[in-house]
């Protein structure tokens, strides 16, 4: 580990960092080279909660419909909660559910913000099953959520735009914003 990085996570104090944005904005693989590089451990909100309900997430949206999915989520965002020292993919919709915010703000949010198009293009191209645009018209349904969402995602701590960068280039990106909405330690000893 740098130097860099080593102050950086000094001044986070074990902060987690939790990742939000739509569905396809590379939480995921964002978070886990970002973790690697601050030393800190990456959970998989999603996979966190496939775990606990013991089914995948498309067969928790069948079974309890969106409700009894939030409820899990809201569950297990408690339980990451407890924990320090880690960055946390979260799903799309973490921001929908106002007690979230009490857990996510225990830490750092940081939005990837992809654009609409891009985010459409990823989407097409991941087999992955998105219970929340299994509908008629998947492009409206996006816009629709994108639409709800990006007030929600806007009361993030730090907002990261990504265009065509790789998850390792996004990364390092946090990293170096970071340091901006952390008060120094040392500076704070100088007064």
């Amino acid at each position: 580990m740098t130097g860099l990085n080593l102050s950086l996570r000094e001044r986070l104090s074990g902060r987690s960092i939790y990742l939000i944005g739509m569905m396809g904005s590379g939480k995921t693989s964002t978070g886990r080279p970002l973790a690697k590089r601050l030393g800190y451990g990456f959970v998989d909100a999603d996979a966190v909660i496939e775990q606990a309900a013991g089914c995948s997430i498309p067969d928790i949206f069948e079974r309890d419909g969106e409700a009894g999915f939030r409820a899990i989520e809201r569950q297990v965002l408690n339980t990451i909660s407890q924990r320090h020292s880690l960055v946390v993919a979260t799903g799309g919709g973490v921001v929908t559910t106002p007690e979230n915010w009490g857990q996510l703000h225990s830490g750092i949010v940081v939005w990837l913000d992809v654009d609409r198009g891009q985010l459409l293009a990823r989407l097409q191209a991941d087999s992955t099953l998105r219970p929340l645009l299994q509908q008629p018209n998947p492009e409206a349904a996006l816009d629709t959520l994108l639409q709800q969402r990006r007030p929600l995602y806007g009361e993030a701590d730090l907002t990261v735009v990504i265009n065509d960068e790789t998850p390792e280039a996004v990364a390092d990106g946090i990293l170096q914003l970071l340091p901006g909405l952390l008060k120094d330690p040392t500076q704070q000893r100088e007064r």
